[in-house]
């Protein structure tokens, strides 16, 4: 029943969802008139809020570059492509594979979520070297695990919120991770995730003769391992031994962090990525082979996170995401205001991708609406951690290093993630509104 009903959403993607850079202008364009129409703000007011914001994402463009790069060279080492394709194997028909790559999603998302974007992508081509699976449902489930980040051990605005001097401090205090993450109702919407979710990826798989299969060559990303000496710069660029010096080095420093109790974050994930695929390459020159295969899936990510840094600066400086939260607070009363929050931070996630960013616009408006209800604050907060992941799914922000470890498009993908926007949206809502 689920193939069915997905066909026409697939259908309906491929014919009309444009390409990332596309959209994210449609994007631009929509929240410029909207700052205008909503806002009162006159034409160049909203052309600054937009210059002004368009290289705030610099660093955060960067990281997303190396999680790209670097998950993909520490994939093509000869250790972990012998682990990823053995675990692959455990798979024998494509309904299992399309079952296996969202679990290892899954996980690897709860985890983390840059560790999740990388890990699910990279599972996923090792599944289709070995296994014909219908390509874009395969890397779609490998993206669909993502969407429970938020609610994990990674999730941005919990861990805030559970932080001694945080920008909120003053009206809620600061709240432990066992109201947020460790609470029963998120860990019960994150096993509901677990449990539904690699269920409906398969339940969508099509029939053989409906399905785009990808050539397993097309895939094979094993770098060169032909040593040619034919100058004394080449004995360098073969010494297994600079590999290891600076290798160690770097592994020296993650026993250190770790060590002194630090946890995982995006520079840290890209740090161990790093220096495990420069001693795992064993020579400078197999690295670098790598490294010049692996950069050219990155376009997307330059140039289009600029864009969207743009838009956060028009959607916060003209008071249009503050509207939208207010819209929905307005209405709310104290047992519903989760999901009217969940349904607000979903809609401004599509204009303002970032859990950090959002929170920093959304709970200055339903933090003081929580308290002037009586709401329980722990689940409106996590109500806009919920929503900010959920409309990842429709959002092609976060997919971009997905597609470009893949070699797919968002509309190859997005058809099958609007089907579990839908329902993973019915049972988020129900956990946060009963649970």
């Amino acid at each position: 029943m689920l193939n069915k009903a997905s066909r026409p959403l697939v259908s309906l993607v491929e014919k009309y969802l444009p390409d990332p850079y596309i959209f994210v202008i449609i994007l631009t364009l929509v929240a410029f008139v909207a700052a205008m129409v909503f806002e009162g703000h006159g034409p160049m007011a909203v052309v600054k809020m937009w210059g002004d914001g368009f290289w705030n994402l610099l660093t955060f463009s960067m990281q997303m570059l190396l999680v790209l790069v670097t998950g993909f060279m520490l994939a093509s080492t000869p250790l972990v492509r012998g682990i990823l394709n053995r675990i692959a194997s455990l798979a024998r028909t494509p309904g299992q594979a399309i079952v296996l790559v969202t679990f290892v999603a899954l996980i690897a998302s709860w985890i983390n979520w840059g560790f999740g974007l990388v890990v699910g992508a990279l599972f996923a081509k090792a599944l289709a070297r070995q296994i014909r699976v219908h390509y874009p449902l395969l890397i779609a489930s490998a993206y669909s695990g993502f969407v429970v980040w938020h609610g994990g051990l990674a999730g941005s605005i919990p861990l805030v919120i559970a932080t001694k001097g945080h920008f909120t401090e003053n009206l809620i205090g600061v709240i432990d991770t066992s109201q947020t993450i460790f609470a029963f109702f998120n860990l019960a919407i994150v096993a509901a995730m677990f449990l539904v979710i690699p269920a409906i990826n398969r339940l969508m798989l099509p029939d053989e003769k409906d399905s785009v299969f990808v050539d397993p060559k097309l895939l094979d990303d094993e770098p060169d391992t032909r040593v040619v000496i034919n100058r004394p710069a080449d004995y360098l660029e073969n010494s297994r031994l600079l590999a290891w010096i600076i290798g160690v080095g770097g592994l020296a420093f993650l026993f250190q962090y770790f060590v002194n109790n630090g946890g995982l974050n995006l520079n840290i994930v890209n740090f161990l990525f790093l220096f495990l695929s420069i001693i795992l390459h064993q020579t400078p020159k197999r690295l670098l082979y790598s490294l010049n295969e692996a950069v050219k899936g990155g376009a997307g990510i330059v140039i289009q996170f600029p864009f969207y840094a743009g838009i956060m600066g028009i959607m916060t400086a003209s008071g249009l995401a503050a509207s939208i939260s207010e819209g929905f607070a307005h209405i709310a009363t104290a047992a519903s205001l989760p999901f009217w929050t969940f349904i607000s931070a979903g809609v401004v996630n599509i204009f303002v991708p970032s859990g950090g960013g959002q929170w920093a616009v959304q709970a200055p408006v339903m933090l003081p609406a929580a308290q002037q209800l009586g709401a329980d604050i722990p689940r409106v907060a996590m109500a806009v951690a919920w929503g900010d992941a959920w409309t990842n799914l429709l959002q092609p922000f976060w997919a971009l290093p997905v597609l470009a470890i893949a070699g797919l498009k968002a509309k190859d993908i997005m058809g099958y993630c609007l089907m579990l926007l839908i329902i993973t949206g019915v049972i988020i809502s129900a956990g946060l509104t009963w649970l």
